[in-house]
């Protein structure tokens, strides 16, 4: 087998109108209009060449650590950015000649990692 790529990664969410709220006009994500009729609420949304699938599962508890990571140019403007909605974040870190990160939570709880890249 060969991969070439991540095509999309699912998040559960528990709402998932609130959630597409989120991802859209805060994170910047852009809606699907393909999603099909499936028999459970939720949102197809598109990041650069990848998606994000938000299904929506009542009860769900987002598991400790577990997280995905959106790539930024630039960290500290997309924290000036995020600021601006009222979003908190955790103190950048810098992985030496790695990356610099920081950390939010979507409305669910679930970690997000905003990544640049050395």
């Amino acid at each position: 087998m060969e991969c070439s790529g991540v095509h999309h990664v699912s998040i559960n969410v528990t709402d998932a109108a609130v959630a597409a709220r989120f991802y859209i006009d805060v994170l910047g994500m852009t809606e699907r209009s393909d999603r099909p009729d499936f028999p459970f609420r939720g949102s197809w949304l598109q990041v650069g060449a990848q998606q994000v699938h938000l299904l929506e599962v009542e009860g769900f508890i987002p598991p400790e650590g577990q997280h995905f990571a959106i790539h930024v140019d630039d960290i500290e403007a997309a924290r000036e950015e995020l600021a601006t909605h009222g979003v908190a974040l955790s103190d950048t870190i810098e992985i030496a000649g790695v990356c610099r990160q920081a950390f939010l939570k979507d409305p669910t709880g679930n970690l997000i990692e905003l990544n640049e890249p050395r």
